[in-house]
């Protein structure tokens, strides 16, 4: 399983995914799962991927060998976010249906869903979460951001802390948070962590760095959220058996 994160500043976009892939307890490894295609000064699209790496693969690569052949529609000349959202969702949607004519009997060994995002000139930055049966949802208001793969557990401080005002730097450190709490809370889902980040309008990458088990800020992070969450909930009044 995966865990991966898109959220929508007022600024800009960050994305954080982990890089650890589980077929089980024997069979461990690390793919990138942020994907990135751009045109300088003209578009900077990101895509981020939880599911079967299969799928995942087969997707990214199709959408990859489409961008050198201008005779088609492609990721790099499509004229909006909302018609490669389109694009992804229909490739997305192909592959898994060729997988499942092929025998297989659960469609869900399959199943990748995505978070694209990113901005084309002359268009605002879009945010949107693809699921595998093709369809999609554009982030809002009300729902800034979107994860994909295991959410339960860094939901929470997501939703209580989120503030779309908030710099990068605060957006990462809450970011570090929510993969700590999920690292925490299961074996599917560890480091290294990417990070990228978009600054609206920019049309290129503002910053891009992968956090493995060695850094320093993120070893800090963990045990300093432990100890204050753990203060916190000391600091809370007791509950009156009376």
């Amino acid at each position: 399983m995966s865990y991966c994160v898109a959220l929508q500043l007022k600024s800009g976009i960050v994305f954080m995914a982990d890089t650890l892939t589980n077929a089980g307890v024997d069979n461990i490894s690390h793919y990138q799962k942020i994907h990135n295609w751009s045109k300088p000064n003209e578009r900077q699209i990101f895509l981020l991927t939880a599911g079967n790496l299969a799928t995942s693969q087969s997707v990214i690569s199709l959408l990859s060998e489409e961008v050198d052949d201008d005779s088609v529609e492609n990721i790099l000349n499509i004229p909006s976010m909302f018609q490669v959202a389109k694009l992804v969702a229909r490739i997305l949607r192909q592959t898994i249906s060729e997988m499942e004519g092929e025998g297989q009997e659960a469609s869900s060994k399959f199943d990748v869903t995505m978070i694209l995002g990113g901005q084309i000139v002359g268009g605002d930055m879009r945010l949107y979460m693809i699921y595998p049966e093709g369809n999609f949802i554009e982030v809002s208001e009300e729902q800034p951001f979107f994860q994909i793969g295991e959410t339960k557990y860094g939901k929470p401080i997501l939703v209580r802390a989120y503030d779309k005002m908030m710099s990068y730097e605060e957006a990462i450190k809450l970011l570090m948070v929510s993969f700590d709490s999920t690292i925490k809370a299961n074996l599917s889902v560890g480091l290294p962590l990417d990070i990228c980040v978009y600054e609206k309008d920019s049309f290129e990458v503002s910053f891009k760095e992968r956090i493995d088990k060695d850094n320093q800020y993120f070893r800090k992070l963990s045990d300093l959220w432990a100890t204050r969450l753990k203060d916190a909930v000391l600091d809370l009044p007791n509950f009156s058996l009376k």
